[in-house]
């Protein structure tokens, strides 16, 4: 991807590691340290496709991830003060 531009807003593509965010029948699971290019303007992340594969891979096998993280979890119609 070296070269391509960003398909969302033209920006250029890099390569780096992330935590990624993956869905995977209808639940998330987020790996660390996951290959991807990323666009340096929006941030937009795309993954070639054998690094897909094996996020998929990872998602598959999800009941032997050991650490878990929680976060706090607001409603968009929460009132704000």
């Amino acid at each position: 991807m070296r070269g391509d531009r960003c398909e969302f807003c033209d920006g250029e593509m890099e390569q780096r590691r992330v935590l990624a965010r993956f869905r995977f029948k209808e639940q998330t699971v987020y790996v660390e340290s996951v290959p991807a290019w990323v666009c340096n303007k929006c941030a937009e992340q795309y993954f070639d496709a054998p690094v897909y594969k094996h996020l998929e891979e990872i998602a598959q096998q999800r009941e032997h991830i050991q650490k878990t993280i929680s976060f706090p979890l607001a409603e968009f119609e929460m009132v704000t003060t």
